[in-house]
């Protein structure tokens, strides 16, 4: 077995990999389109060896630790969920896959489930690794913003329970396939607008959907700015999520755990609810936990 491995963070829409040596220094990183939504469950072996090919020794065995959307039903070998209350998967959970390609020997860390209210996650869980990894003695909440976001909770280096709210997808919905599309095209953003549709969407959330149409009215009524229909948008759907998430978040140490704009607007909403938030960049959190799963991978092994 050689000593360098792969760490691969298998997302819908994109395969991200990482050449590792024994110490833990990154070598190599490689990124492809090949996420599973991409993929039958045959293509997924020819994808990553397409990736890795010139990395892989002949004549050695190289351990691939992945975390993601190949753990999947849909996707490469499904690695069934673990159950909440539980600290993040280990490689003593995850699934061995069997390769064709005498070169790798694969590993799939399995997401986690909630049963009651149900929900699942797949990829997040390998973040909060590394984010636990950094802050071990850390009990409060995450908040994981993107296209599904998470909710959290942390206590002495457990999930204890969490809840994912479908915001971005919706946001992405409404800018693109509905009738809003017509209003929100600008790609600037105005805070002042947004945090103004906050208040609002957590003040009233039942009229949520009603104040979505108005951003249309006013476009064709009073030629309203794109970017600050853009803003309203964004506003009124995360102001409806906090007020959904509001046990999680109200009075509770929260760490935004992501990097760009919609980490931002996360940050600036709790903010401005007067929560005690951090944001921290999600920069390499998922590799820091497919480290700390291999560590404990070379400690079972020993």
């Amino acid at each position: 077995m050689t000593s360098n491995w792969l760490a691969v963070d298998w997302g819908t829409s994109h395969l991200r990999i990482w050449w590792i040596n024994a110490e833990g220094s990154v070598l190599a990183q490689r990124h492809s389109s090949d996420g599973m939504s991409n993929l039958r469950p045959d293509g997924f072996e020819a994808a990553l060896v397409e990736l890795a090919d010139d990395l892989l020794p002949a004549s050695e065995k190289t351990t691939a630790l992945i975390c993601g959307m190949a753990g999947a039903r849909q996707g490469w070998a499904e690695a069934p969920y673990v159950a909440t209350p539980c600290p993040p998967p280990s490689v003593a959970a995850a699934v061995k896959v069997d390769t064709t390609d005498p070169r790798l020997a694969a590993h799939i860390i399995p997401g986690i489930k909630q049963e009651r209210p149900a929900d699942v996650m797949r990829g997040e869980e390998t973040q909060i690794a590394g984010f636990l990894d950094e802050y071990p003695n850390f009990d409060g909440i995450l908040c994981l913003p993107g296209t599904h976001c998470k909710w959290v909770q942390i206590s002495v280096g457990e999930i204890v329970s969490f809840r994912t709210f479908m915001t971005g997808e919706l946001f992405g919905l409404l800018e693109q396939a509905s009738v809003l599309r017509h209003s929100v095209g600008g790609g600037g953003w105005d805070s002042a607008t947004f945090l103004a549709a906050l208040d609002e969407a957590i003040a009233h959330p039942a009229l949520v959907a009603a104040n979505l149409f108005s951003i249309r009215a006013e476009g064709l009524l009073h030629g309203a700015d794109t970017n600050a229909a853009r803003a309203r948008l964004s506003g009124l759907l995360i102001g409806q999520e906090l007020a959904g998430a509001k046990p999680y978040w109200l009075g509770q140490d929260i760490r935004v755990i992501g990097t760009g704009g919609i980490a931002d607007a996360y940050h600036e909403a709790l903010t401005a609810q007067g929560a005690s938030v951090i944001k921290i960049s999600g920069e390499g959190m998922a590799l820091s936990g497919l480290k700390a799963a291999y560590k404990s991978f070379l400690e079972a092994a020993e």
